[in-house]
């Protein structure tokens, strides 16, 4: 295991389109439901233990070593927004890309092959972590951090808010963090079966709207 690589895979610099997508804060800034510091708390808090806990699970077990057609086929159902399961697909083209040129590997090569329209990111983000010689405890964290930091930088483009106090929001969060990674390693252990399955029903919703505006500046 390598602390280098997987300060590699979880850098926001990485070049895995994550920049391009808000994690839902997007459509919540416009809806007037995150406003400031405390309301982006509030946001990122319930997406870490939602969305971020399921694909915190899904990104360990696939770090693992698990059936990559069952993970994708677990990820299809608990993703029940087509725009965000368009978007997850999307996402892990990029990463896989990336991946592949940092760390080649024949499990990649083999997980390119088997979805050529992309497999969901989680999915793909615990190949690499596989692939980087990490393990699923790392997977996890790089999902957990990814489910939190991307909707807080883009809350700073949305409400010209301080990076600073952007960034305290993530500090402050960092405890959950850690337990909500280790809750998905554990679920992980357990295979596909065991996955959590933590709904957000107003992320599915709004994403649909999302995906429905003439003019954004996030793609989900």
């Amino acid at each position: 295991m390598s602390r280098s690589a997987l300060l590699v895979l979880a850098d926001g610099r990485f070049p895995a389109g994550g920049h391009a997508h808000s994690g839902g804060v997007e459509a919540a800034v416009r809806a007037g439901r995150v406003t400031g510091p405390a309301d982006l708390a509030a946001f990122c808090r319930g997406r870490l233990h939602t969305a971020g806990l399921t694909s915190a699970a899904l990104a360990a077990c696939a770090a693992l070593g698990h059936d990559p057609a069952a993970l994708d086929a677990a990820a299809d159902a608990r993703t029940p927004s087509a725009a965000l399961r368009t978007a997850s697909r999307r996402l892990g083209r990029q990463l896989m890309r990336a991946a592949r040129t940092v760390w080649p590997d024949p499990g990649l090569d083999a997980l390119a092959a088997a979805f050529p329209r992309g497999a969901h990111q989680p999915l793909v983000l615990g190949a690499a972590a596989r692939a980087a010689g990490l393990g699923a405890a790392d997977a996890a964290h790089c999902a957990v951090y990814e489910s939190v930091s991307g909707p807080a930088t883009a809350a700073v483009r949305l409400l010209s808010l301080d990076p600073f106090r952007a960034t305290a929001v993530l500090a402050r969060l960092a405890a959950e963090m850690d337990e909500v990674a280790a809750a998905a390693q554990d679920a992980a252990a357990g295979g596909p079966a065991a996955l959590p399955a933590a709904s957000a029903p107003l992320l599915d919703i709004t994403a649909e709207d999302h995906a429905a505006w003439p003019v954004r500046l996030f793609a989900s």
